[in-house]
Order: structure tokens, then C-alpha cells, then sequence
């Protein structure tokens, strides 16, 4: 089940939702058919509710979101984007154990 704290974002919502984003955003682009997609989720799940109102999480479908996935060069799922101020600060391919994933996120985004 879905929950509020990763937000599914489309070709019309990315720019207002990751690019306009008052918060660091990671976005998880993935596709339902992925197997190592699903076994992240509960990851992100987690770190999602632990960063909240500190970081953003989103998911970009990769099959329903050509256009973002293109413009980003996705080739390989999961693959995660680290966006701070409208701009890139890493991406990462593949799925993390929870702790790596916190250390990855400490890395690209700046927490004072």
C-alpha cells in the first residue's frame, strides 16, 4: 500500500515536485515488473518517515514517465537521483542496504 511519505511523481508533476522542491529530494525510478525495486521500497519506506521534513522522497515509474527518465539518461533500475535546489548531486544504481543508503544520503545532502 502506497503511503504519503513517498510521493509518486509523473512527467507533469516532476518539475514542481523534485526541481521546485523546498526540500533535498531523492527520486527512486523504478517499475512495477523490477523485483529489486520492490525489495527497496521498504527501505525507502523507512528512511522516508525517518528524513521526514528534512528530506523528500519521490518514485518516477519508468514506464509511465518516459520523458523524465529520458531527459535523466535512465538506463538501469533502481536507480536513485539526489536533487538539492533544482540540481543533481548524485545518483546511485543498483539497491543499498539501509545503512549504506543513509550514509549515501549524508553524502549528497547537506543536514546543518
Amino acid at each position: 500500500m502506497p503511503d504519503d511519505t513517498l510521493i509518486h511523481v509523473t512527467d507533469s508533476t516532476f518539475e514542481a515536485e523534485v526541481i521546485h522542491s523546498q526540500l533535498p529530494v531523492v527520486v527512486d525510478f523504478y517499475a512495477d515488473w523490477c523485483a529489486p525495486c520492490r525489495v527497496a521500497e521498504p527501505i525507502l519506506l523507512d528512511l522516508s518517515k525517518k528524513f521526514l521534513g528534512r528530506v523528500k522522497f519521490t518514485k518516477v515509474n519508468v514506464d509511465e514517465s518516459n520523458q523524465v527518465s529520458q531527459s535523466f539518461g535512465i538506463h538501469s533500475i533502481p536507480t536513485y537521483l539526489f536533487v538539492d535546489q533544482g540540481r543533481e548531486k548524485g545518483r546511485e544504481l543498483g539497491i543499498t542496504a539501509p545503512t549504506e543508503f543513509r550514509s549515501v544520503l549524508l553524502r549528497y545532502f547537506d543536514f546543518k
